[in-house]
């Protein structure tokens, strides 16, 4: 498959089907974006495609391994940052074996990626909230795999920081040729990042295809409730502006 994510009449739910029959193809060099409002099915797609929840039907195609960062993660015991990195090292490591040498250089790359290796010898549990979403993404990093799943990424994490993971993301899809999927509640995060965009719509609809041509302001008003507007950027570009009217 070179690569690529495919979903032939996918259908997910719990007991009933979140919604109709998806069929879509993510490419390897491409950024697919999630988006639609709560409830419509975006994590439990991305669970469905890390093998965690079972569909209900149709099927799911993709070669190699996969780094998965879901939205929380909480160990029972208290690992170092370091040792939650080394998790992602797992497919790369025999059964009944400690990482070497090798694994804790690419554990600590993937923390030196993301500007935070002062963090490896931290505990976990102590960190906030954004520092551990962090560390979670170096984690899918070390897996070193074709496909990148992550269940909003952004979400926990400043301004900065939202820049640098979105940057990095663009920088893996072009140089390492990887297949990204993330779901976002931020519309212009897509629009920023995304070759790709799948848009939850109420009553189970779907749609897929460009991201320009998909976040488009009726569309968007269809799956939101809310106006969403364009608006262009002083220094070139675009963001997507709800109009909450108050």
């Amino acid at each position: 498959m070179n690569g690529a994510l495919e979903l032939a009449s996918l259908e997910i739910g719990y007991g009933e089907a979140l919604f109709e029959p998806l069929c879509l193809r993510c490419e390897s060099g491409e950024i697919t974006a999630v988006l639609g409002s709560n409830g419509r099915g975006k994590t439990s797609l991305l669970c469905a495609i890390a093998g965690v929840l079972r569909p209900l039907g149709g099927k799911i195609s993709f070669s190699g391994g996969f780094g998965y960062v879901p939205q929380l993660f909480t160990p029972h015991f208290s690992y170092t940052a370091l040792d939650i990195v080394l998790m992602g090292r797992a497919r790369h490591i025999n059964l009944f074996s400690l990482p070497s040498e090798s694994d804790v250089e690419v554990a600590r790359q993937s923390l030196r990626r993301l500007g935070i290796l002062d963090l490896a010898s931290r505990s976990f549990n102590t960190l906030s909230g954004g520092q551990r979403q962090m560390i979670l993404i170096a984690r899918a990093l070390a897996a070193q795999s074709n496909l990148l799943l992550l269940d909003e990424p952004t979400g926990a994490l400043d301004l900065q920081n939202q820049g640098l993971v979105l940057k990095l993301l663009k920088d893996l899809a072009k140089s390492a040729k990887m297949n990204i999927v993330f779901s976002t509640h931020e519309p212009t995060h897509a629009l920023l990042a995304a070759d790709n965009t799948l848009l939850f719509l109420p009553d189970k609809k779907w749609l897929f295809g460009k991201t320009s041509a998909v976040l488009t302001e009726d569309n968007l008003l269809r799956a939101y409730g809310v106006e969403i507007k364009y608006a262009r950027l002083s220094g070139g570009g675009c963001a997507l502006v709800p109009e909450f009217g108050l």
